[in-house]
């Protein structure tokens, strides 16, 4: 079986800013072995598969599959664009185990509907804020959105300084921890770094799930709607969030790193 594979920059305009995503599709979906080998070939936080069948979005990091990704999700719907499968002012509807996600193709970009996290206030794991370089008094509140977590900080300098030991934070279970503060440039509302070492991204470039959970925390302490979220990781990007009653919107741009083909009879 001969299947396109590809590698896009997702949430940057530019080639190698932003999160590479490998998009892989195929007229029908693969078997989770093959996606997991593919997965841990191409070597960055997530590769999505999509079944033009069904139109079945799956997200796979090296080593485990994922509910929910947004620069994925991101990459695969620029990817329909580029290949002329979608147009600008389309809507695509992809089924995924998170539900069906929405995306509309823009001029000047991708728009996606995502859910609404729930957000439930937790007092930190002591153990996890010693591994990322924190301590109990820069915590000024914290949240859990499913299975991971999210640490509000006093200042945008706290989380650009963040050096965690990953090996001490694997030594505790855990799923993705995100660090925000407020942004001090006016051109954007906040800042965050996501950290994942338990499935095998120590540092993701930039989280459009997070984002989702960023939204709803941001929204009220900031009294807005609309926000423009930077991801201050060593490569960066920016996402534009929406915040309504039924989903949140994440708005972002992707360009195309390599396309391909890839033979799987020789597996």
């Amino acid at each position: 079986m001969i299947v396109d594979i590809y590698q896009v920059d997702a949430f940057s305009a530019s080639l190698f800013q932003g999160n590479p995503a490998g998009v892989c599709i195929s007229a029908s979906m693969l078997d989770e072995a093959t996606m997991l080998a593919i997965a841990e070939e191409m070597a960055v936080s997530e590769t999505a598969f999509l079944a033009l069948d069904t139109m079945s979005l799956r997200w796979f990091t090296p080593k485990v599959e994922v509910a929910l990704c947004g620069h994925g999700t991101l990459a695969t719907a620029h990817i329909l664009a580029e290949r002329g499968d979608v147009k600008i002012g389309d809507n695509v509807t992809f089924y995924t185990q998170s539900g069906p996600l929405d995306v509309t193709i823009q001029r000047e970009g991708i728009a996606m509907a995502f859910p609404v996290p729930e957000l439930t206030e937790i007092t930190p794991n002591p153990s996890r804020l010693e591994g990322l370089g924190l301590r109990g008094s820069d915590i000024r509140t914290s949240y859990s959105f499913g299975e991971k977590e999210l640490l509000v900080v006093d200042s945008e300098d706290a989380v650009k300084a963040l050096s965690p030991d990953f090996a001490a934070l694997n030594t505790h279970p855990g799923r993705g921890v995100v660090v925000t503060a407020a942004s001090s440039d006016n051109t954007v509302d906040i800042v965050s770094r996501y950290f994942a070492p338990w499935v095998g991204v120590n540092e993701d470039p930039v989280t459009g799930s997070a984002h989702c959970a960023l939204a709803v925390y941001w929204s009220q302490a900031l009294s807005k709607k609309q926000l423009i979220g930077y991801q201050a990781s060593a490569r960066g990007g920016c996402i534009k969030m929406t915040l309504s009653e039924d989903h949140v919107l994440l708005q972002g741009q992707a360009v195309t790193v390599f396309s391909g083909k890839l033979d799987l009879s020789k597996t």
